[in-house]
């Protein structure tokens, strides 16, 4: 077995999942671009940018299209009949038994949300805001404030991590073991790799990382079973329930846990760079949320439409379509540019301006449809949470002007490396 991959850490697993998604040309210009040429793209779209797509590699050896238009991808996206997501199974999926929501479609994929969506409903989330403000106030934030500097970054990898990890109920009394976790995760995300150069040892590594994860879950679920299976947790929750008239054997359990992981921290990582971003490079912004906190919600959703962390989907079509006078045969992938359609002139008035005061319509950063994000109430509260905190305890909060300004990056999974800052 790999030491690299037993010994890796959550920054260098964070950084090389960055890296590999980041790719290369300005997203957003191409995505504008096209929405004044055509609203369909014949071919490939994604492979200009050198990042992988969650079809693997699969993704180039069929017909593949990419649609730019807010109405579009909202049609794509809410018909899960027409343009379905079981190829993610052999794709990034692979790395989860099969057993991924994201990969389920029809009436699997029904069940599963059924058993899984009360967990992370607002009313039970809600339960654990006080907990979770406690815990980046006291575990994170106050230690920082004699500092009166920062990489908020340095905060933003952690605070999801140790929350999430609590919410699925993993024990967090040893930070060192969730972190750990948290690493082999994204070894798994990286092993979705487009270098050929690099594919045969990131799928060894995802493959290592799986086999941890497996073990590290299967612990704490025949613990817990052992228990009595109680609390108000993920695993919890899951031992509990039935599936398909049968409760839930571990093994079903600790799949369903690992295939959640992946999304648990790093998203709300990458919207927390964005957020911050924006909050301190706008002028005047950050004075006007400190006075008035009701604009924090307002602040989260803008930052989801003006930067997506996924800035496409992928669906494959279960049958032969026609769009804008295109026919898209059956088993054809259609990239779904969440990052375009965010930004529709149609939709959205003056859409390149960040503007937390606009009206609010619905946009994609959190997915759309049967398949919207399963989490996006935690990441809300989480992120309310932490800018609140950080307005609280960091007082005239600004940009270090001795460290370069945060720049919101990436063709897939955007978001800033660094925000240095400094308070008073």
């Amino acid at each position: 077995m790999s030491t690299d991959i037993l010994n890796l850490d959550l920054e260098t697993a964070y950084t090389a999942v960055s890296e590999t998604y980041k790719g290369k040309g300005d997203i957003h210009a191409a995505c504008r671009e096209m929405r004044g040429k055509s609203p369909i793209y014949v071919g490939d779209f994604i492979k200009q940018f050198g990042v992988p797509t969650n079809a693997g590699l699969k993704q180039g050896t069929r017909p593949t299209f990419a649609l730019f238009g807010y109405k579009d991808v909202m049609n794509v996206l809410r018909d899960a009949d027409t343009y379905t997501n079981g190829f993610i199974a052999e794709g990034l999926g692979a790395f989860f038994d099969g057993l991924i929501i994201l990969a389920m479609d029809g009436e699997q994929h029904r069940r599963v949300r059924a058993l899984l969506q009360p967990a992370f409903m607002p009313d039970t989330v809600n339960k654990w805001r006080g907990q979770i403000d406690h815990v980046i106030r006291k575990d994170f934030l106050e230690p920082m404030v004699p500092q009166k500097k920062a990489d908020l970054m340095d905060f933003g990898l952690y605070f999801p991590i140790r929350e999430m990890y609590a919410l699925m109920g993993f024990p967090t009394d040893d930070t060192e073991k969730y972190k750990k976790y948290a690493a082999w995760t994204l070894a798994m995300v990286g092993g979705n790799q487009v270098d050929p150069e690099k594919i045969d040892e990131a799928r060894r590594n995802a493959g290592i990382a799986v086999k941890l994860l497996y073990d590290a879950i299967q612990e704490v679920v025949v613990k817990r079973r052992a228990e009595g299976s109680h609390g108000d947790d993920i695993i919890g929750r899951l031992l509990r329930a039935e599936y398909e008239g049968e409760r839930l054997a571990d093994h079903q359990v600790i799949t369903f846990v690992r295939s959640l992981l992946p999304a648990a921290g790093e998203t709300t990582t990458r919207t927390f760079s964005s957020v911050m971003t924006l909050l301190l490079t706008t002028p005047g912004l950050v004075d006007r949320v400190r006075a008035d906190r009701s604009l924090v919600p307002k602040l989260i959703d803008e930052t989801v439409r003006y930067e997506p962390v996924a800035t496409f989907k992928v669906r494959e079509t279960a049958k032969e379509v026609e769009l804008h006078g295109v026919t898209i045969p059956k088993g054809s992938f259609v990239q779904c540019m969440v990052v375009s359609a965010n930004r529709d002139e149609e939709v959205f008035e003056n859409p390149d301006q960040f503007d937390i005061d606009r009206k609010l319509k619905p946009s994609f950063g959190f997915g759309f449809g049967p398949h919207m994000c399963i989490g996006q109430f935690v990441a809300k509260v989480e992120l309310n949470c932490a800018i609140n905190a950080i307005l609280d305890l960091f007082p005239n909060l600004r940009l270090d002007p001795d460290k370069p300004a945060p720049v919101i990056e990436g063709a897939q999974l955007r978001g800033a490396s660094h925000v240095h800052v400094i308070w008073d």
